[in-house]
């Protein structure tokens, strides 16, 4: 029987506030069937600064896998990070993990880019 992917909030990250410069790793766990496929990528489509399963810091737009290692964060990558389940199995469902930074020195900022159509 096919079932659609559902998150499972006790096992997966909340909201987390760690130290500009840590290391940190966002979990999310889905059950369904066939079992989901996880993938991760930041709500405003910047880029993952991860460490990959041979310990190498790669920057990439999605992630795919349970886990995500984010490595030495800074304050641009403070913001939201989607978890998203899918198994082929309508709908595909999400979880969104806060990612808060405390700055060692001073107050966070989080920067935006502003764009103007000329």
């Amino acid at each position: 029987v096919a079932v659609p992917p559902d998150i499972d909030d006790s096992e997966t990250s909340g909201d987390i506030t760690i130290a500009e410069g840590e290391n940190v790793t966002l979990t999310c766990k889905a059950t369904g069937h066939p079992h989901p496929r996880i993938v991760w990528r930041r709500e405003d489509g910047g880029s993952l600064v991860v460490y990959t399963p041979d310990n190498k810091i790669e920057k990439v737009e999605t992630w795919k896998g349970d886990s995500i290692h984010l490595v030495r964060v800074e304050r641009r990558q403070m913001g939201a990070y989607l978890c998203i389940a899918s198994n082929d199995v309508p709908p595909a469902v999400s979880k969104r993990v806060t990612l808060h930074i405390t700055c060692k020195q001073r107050s966070c900022y989080i920067f935006t880019k502003r764009v103007t159509h000329v």
